[in-house]
């Protein structure tokens, strides 16, 4: 029985869909001004998790992410650039599709971007605006009033007079209150804008995201996601203007991920102290990037730092080295792992446990691989099907452990030292076997002898 912990309630909940065996799950995805950090990548690969749990507890997911394909930043980088902004988010968006690929993360069901709903946005505001939600000063804006909405804070749990101690409204708007916010921004010169009810302009950020979700999955549906920085005032503004809008329940259960940290503070770009996921990349097999994001709880914080990317390497090592020699089969045996895995899965998407349960596997399989190989190849496919949902483990072992050899040794040559040593070995010439693995350390190969045969792999 899946539980999963709801933001909006502060406490864990078994999972049960609005609809049968039908989940339907939106996902706020990436502004596309520039590449994506590895902030951006923590979301989308837990989310990409929480996807492939539900698949394969037996869900029929429909899993929207969506693309914010205009705001103020896009506008601005599009402008230092010297491009329009959809040629910027044209190339944005396949970087960031590339990413997802080397990452392994399987591409949304749905992925809507917000200018192909701009008609859906003007309904939704207009429908606000009759309910009395919302108000247009005459100024070319529409604002949606928030003190109009009695459940204002639910989600964030704050308080509308804690949120007005300090609040004021700029010069240049025409805001009733200084809690109200945009949904509709009047064109300024020489931005993209289109036809309105209230003059030329463009959607504010909010409301794109209620009008994509709604539009997809429909007034009401199981999982809204994102990041925890998501969840004020971007998921609380959703909230007010969707429920107010339709009169109906939104989300059933929010989610939210933590966050990437460096030397204690968010990884953002306003912050300038990220990295992107092809900077990451650059240095770190991909598997390894992919292993450090899932190997943490979803909901917690990940310290970013050398140190945990080498820890993320070395287990998979771990695991592949199990893996290695080892032929391929269905898996088979192991069902006692399989419930332990479901368990720690079913809480809340607990990878912390799951992991743990994988090491376990390993240890069985190094027990058996000498006195029941078969049983042992059995268990390395069980250890393939579990990382699966992980996301990981889906490689030949020596591709992985051998990754960036290329360029770097001739591998005809190390295996042909391999079979000269072998031979030492097998003459007694302990001197010669020696010196061989000696040459092998100089050039950056290390060695790992088992019973009839040695492997090797380039040195960290």
């Amino acid at each position: 029985m899946l539980t999963i912990y709801n933001t909006l309630s502060k406490a864990k909940e078994v999972f049960k869909p609005l609809d049968g065996n039908k989940v339907r799950m939106y996902v706020c995805g990436m502004t596309v001004y520039d590449y994506c950090h590895l902030g951006h990548g923590r979301s989308m690969v837990a989310f990409d998790l929480v996807t492939r749990w539900l698949r394969k507890s037996g869900y029929e997911l429909t899993y929207v992410r969506n693309i914010t394909d205009i705001d103020d930043k896009i506008i601005n980088r599009a402008n230092e650039n010297g491009e329009s902004f959809d040629a910027l988010t044209a190339r944005m968006i396949d970087a960031m599709h590339e990413d997802e690929r080397r990452l392994n993360i399987l591409p949304p069901d749905q992925e809507p971007r917000a200018t192909d709903h701009i008609g859906g946005m003007h309904d939704m505001i207009q429908t606000l605006i009759d309910k009395g939600y919302a108000y247009a000063p005459g100024n070319g804006d529409v604002y949606y009033r928030v003190g109009k909405f009695v459940g204002y804070g639910k989600l964030s749990r704050k308080k509308i007079e804690d949120l007005r101690i300090g609040a004021r409204i700029e010069v240049d708007e025409a805001k009733q209150d200084p809690l109200d916010f945009v949904l509709w921004k009047g064109a300024k010169p020489g931005e993209p804008s289109w036809e309105s009810p209230w003059g030329p302009g463009r959607p504010g950020w909010h409301i794109e995201c209620s009008v994509m979700s709604t539009c997809c999955l429909g007034e009401s549906f199981d999982i809204h996601g994102g990041g925890s920085d998501l969840e004020f005032p971007h998921h609380e503004n959703e909230i007010a203007q969707s429920e107010a809008a339709t009169g109906k329940p939104y989300a059933n259960a929010w989610m939210h991920c933590g966050m990437i940290r460096i030397n204690g503070e968010k990884m953002s770009k306003s912050l300038n102290n990220f990295f992107t996921i092809r900077d990451v990349l650059e240095k770190y097999h991909p598997e390894v990037v992919r292993y450090l994001l899932v190997a943490s709880h979803y909901r917690s914080a990940i310290n970013y730092s050398e140190d945990s990317l080498r820890d993320a390497k070395g287990a998979l090592e771990r695991f592949y080295h199990a893996l290695r020699g080892l032929p391929r089969v269905p898996a088979k045996g192991g069902e006692a792992f399989v419930e332990r895995f479901s368990v720690a899965m079913n809480d809340d998407f607990g990878t912390p446990e799951a992991c743990a349960v994988l090491f376990d596997l390993v240890r069985e399989i190094n027990r058996l691989r000498d006195s029941d190989p078969d049983a042992a190849a059995g268990l390395a496919g069980r250890l393939r099907e579990l990382g699966d949902v992980l996301g990981v483990l889906q490689l030949e072992a020596d591709d992985f452990l051998r990754a960036g050899a290329e360029g770097k040794v001739d591998a005809a040559a190390v295996e042909g030292l391999i079979q000269a040593r072998l031979q030492a070995r097998a003459d007694k010439n302990w001197a010669e076997s020696d010196r061989i693995r000696d040459q092998l350390t100089a050039m950056g190969i290390v060695l790992e002898d088992s019973k009839g045969s040695t492997t090797w792999r380039l040195a960290d």
